[in-house]
């Protein structure tokens, strides 16, 4: 099958890592990585890798609308919202990775087969995709569930300037996720950027409250989500088996990185750039299949 031709737009870290992940896949060609500073790592690495570069932002697919499908926008939550106004007019399918509070949540294990439907796809947040599909089987099993908390503790060296600025609809975009998919009436989300050397891997640790639950039939239903996460986060893994104590459920995760771009402690990249390329690589197919029948 040919090929989706996809643009990168923002080129800190989860642009670069998803410019290294795109490169292996059998679907997806990036036919352009748009930065603001040619002399930027990110920018060096994708000259490095043979990839067209550009310095112009959004410009530069307005000048060539027909360079590219779909852009993955790595840039700010802020600058996501104006970005979709001009792509959306340009045809353009987007994969924001930003947390803007624009168009629907997308969960690769919960709803892709509905989201590829889209032309907009927001990937929530790191600590999302870690999260929300656990919350999501909590609530499946309890869906008068009270309350949900969840803490993301990720290595300060992995967040870039853009994710710093973005903290406050980070969280805003997480808590949205969390209701939207438990059910839970109130939801709390916090992230930490710990500064510790050794750099630590991201962990994410979930506190439902739930009244008297089936904790074996719970475990069997969190173990077939983390085995589901897995087919395209290689590195998600439960910590332990879930615990209730004091009314609550607690279930510790811990995500591991390919590596690729920043070392193996960045599992933030990793959770939110390759369910964004399940996104993608879901839309190639469906390009293919509609061209086939089309024949």
């Amino acid at each position: 099958m040919s090929v989706l031709k996809v643009a990168i737009l923002g080129s800190g870290n989860i642009g670069t890592d998803l410019l290294i992940k795109i490169q292996r896949s059998e679907y997806l060609e990036c036919t352009l990585f748009i930065g603001r500073n040619l002399s930027s790592k990110g920018v060096a690495k994708a000259i490095s890798l043979g990839i067209k570069v550009s310095n112009e932002g959004i410009n530069a697919i307005i000048k060539d609308p027909d360079c590219c499908t779909l852009v993955f926008d790595a840039t700010s939550a802020k600058d996501a919202i104006d970005h979709w106004a001009i792509l959306e007019k340009a045809g353009k399918t987007v994969v924001n990775m930003t947390p803007a509070k624009i168009g629907d949540l997308c969960i690769p294990a919960l709803n892709l087969n509905y989201a590829v439907d889209q032309k907009y796809f927001n990937m929530v947040t790191c600590g999302g995709q870690a999260a929300i599909p656990i919350a999501n089987a909590i609530g499946q099993m309890y869906p008068n569930m009270e309350y949900i908390e969840v803490v993301s503790s990720i290595s300060s060296y992995s967040a870039g300037p853009a994710t710093r600025l973005n903290l406050d609809e980070y969280i805003e975009t997480t808590e949205a996720g969390l209701r939207t998919f438990s059910g839970a009436k109130k939801a709390k989300a916090i992230l930490i950027l710990n500064p510790a050397v050794p750099c630590i891997d991201m962990q994410t640790t979930i506190f439902a409250r739930v009244k008297d639950p089936d904790m074996e039939a719970l475990t069997l239903a969190i173990n077939d989500m983390v085995k589901m996460i897995r087919s395209y986060v290689p590195g998600y893994q439960l910590l332990f088996s879930p615990i209730y104590q004091n009314g609550h459920v607690l279930i510790m995760i811990k995500v591991q990185g390919n590596g690729d771009y920043l070392p193996k402690y960045a599992g933030n990249l990793d959770i939110i750039n390759c369910a964004a390329i399940a996104v993608a690589e879901k839309c190639a197919k469906n390009v293919a299949i509609a061209a086939t029948a089309n024949l």
